[in-house]
């Protein structure tokens, strides 16, 4: 393959920890064929935007950026993948800049497409002009016959990997457009994922952070289970750490919590998403547990992760609600607020209710107000800001290991105990991807 040294290339990412490592991995080719990697905000031959769509804000964000690397590289290759390619091509090709789309089915051809696409730039006469005229590449498959999954891993950092260990989505719940940009549930077999997980560990990285669209779904297309891809990747030598980055409430099972809490490498951190704690808004989302299902899953992990003396402190819980959902009443609401303040989360992702064209939900009578939707939001990120500083205060006096990042700001240096807690001291290179032992 020529070499192209002397070409640059950006990556934009916009979304899910999924997509991180999806361009980190795409991002190795262009590191491999030479080209020297810029900042987004830089002028480059080639950029690369991985692009969310979980709500309309998201796909104004993702043509946005576009416009802005088209003004900033009038000349560029723009190529798009993502949610958003896959959901709306048609809407992506039209925008300024683009050259070419990739579905997702195709994003292990991005680097050879706009390596090629560049390579006769270089030697056709005038190809830019012709180019903004209208000369796009589009490369998607109905997400029907889209079987195979891109295996990804991030890579570039000291500190923590994300690890792709699934994709896709059989759920169906009635407001997501998931499982129509990224298919059905499906995995690569553990043997695959060991390999990657140990190349992490030789690259010196301490901390992976197991990611999917639905993680504990693991195993669907190879007969294996979730459960047995942790105990594998436990044994891998080098990796102290690691975290699940999301997993549905019905899919934490006692089995996988009792494993985790006999002494594993995983650590006591969880992020679940729940949408709403009000049971009629949950069938009408189609989520497949009720609140007493859910409330069941956290106080197990408590009773088997927690010992008596640091109930609701040890084990961080994250968790997603959607706020605004249609036909959610001001009394269904105060379930949810009040179902929340119940079970005591150390933190909540909240975000309103977004249209999106495809969805059951987008067709239901009594869509929510926005100004209802931002007010029901502030409430729960006033809930969301106090719960997280009683689980601060909870662990105050408390020494925990802290995996400490490369970041620097204002002279201190980042890390978060193995309960995620954020942990702010003097900047100390030699504590960069370390783990040490710090009294909160």
């Amino acid at each position: 393959m020529e070499m192209l040294a002397r070409h640059t290339v950006a990556f934009a990412t916009l979304g899910c920890k999924l997509n991180f490592a999806e361009t980190s991995t795409i991002a190795k080719s262009f590191a491999a064929a030479g080209y020297r990697r810029v900042s987004v905000n830089s002028p480059a031959d080639v950029y690369v935007v991985n692009t969310c769509s979980v709500t309309e804000h998201s796909d104004k964000k993702c043509r946005n950026l576009i416009r802005k690397l088209h003004k900033l590289s009038p000349h560029a290759l723009i190529g798009v993948t993502g949610c958003y390619a896959q959901l709306k091509p048609r809407e992506v090709l039209q925008i300024e800049g683009v050259t070419a789309l990739f579905g997702t089915a195709h994003r292990g051809e991005v680097f050879e497409t706009l390596h090629r696409m560049l390579l006769e730039q270089a030697k056709k006469q005038n190809l830019e002009s012709e180019h903004i005229q209208g000369n796009k590449l589009s490369i998607v498959s109905p997400i029907e016959g889209v079987k195979s999954m891109f295996p990804a891993y991030s890579s570039g950092e000291r500190t923590r990997s994300f690890l792709k260990v699934q994709d896709g989505c059989d759920y169906r719940c009635s407001y997501c457009t998931v499982p129509l940009a990224r298919g059905e549930s499906r995995n690569i077999p553990i043997t695959t994922l060991i390999r990657q997980a140990e190349e992490i560990a030789a690259s010196g990285i301490l901390e992976i952070v197991l990611t999917g669209v639905n993680t504990g779904d693991f195993g669907k297309s190879t007969g294996e289970s979730f459960l047995e891809l942790l105990k594998q990747l436990d044994r891998v030598e080098g990796i102290a750490r690691y975290r699940i980055s999301s997993i549905e409430p019905n899919l934490l099972t006692e089995e996988i919590v009792e494993w985790i809490a006999s002494g594993s490498k995983f650590l006591p951190h969880f992020h679940i998403p729940i949408q709403s704690g009000c049971d009629a808004v949950l069938k009408r989302m189609r989520r497949r547990y009720t609140t007493a299902l859910f409330e069941s899953r956290i106080q197990m992990v408590r009773e088997k992760m927690e010992p008596p003396g640091q109930r609701f402190s040890r084990v961080f819980f994250g968790i997603d609600v959607i706020v605004g959902f249609p036909g959610e009443s001001d009394e269904e609401f105060e379930q949810t607020y009040s179902f929340l303040e119940k079970i005591r989360p150390a933190f909540l992702h909240i975000f309103p209710y977004s249209r999106r064209a495809g969805t059951p939900a987008a067709t239901m009578s009594d869509q929510v107000q926005e100004g209802v939707k931002r007010v029901r939001a502030a409430r729960l990120k006033e809930l969301s800001d106090r719960l997280n500083a009683e689980f601060y205060a909870a662990n105050r006096d408390r020494t925990l290991p802290v995996l400490f990042e490369s970041t620097r700001r204002g002279g201190m240096m980042l890390g978060y105990t193995d309960n995620y807690i954020k942990v702010e001291r003097p900047y100390d290179p030699a504590l960069i991807g370390r783990i040490a032992q710090v009294t909160l």
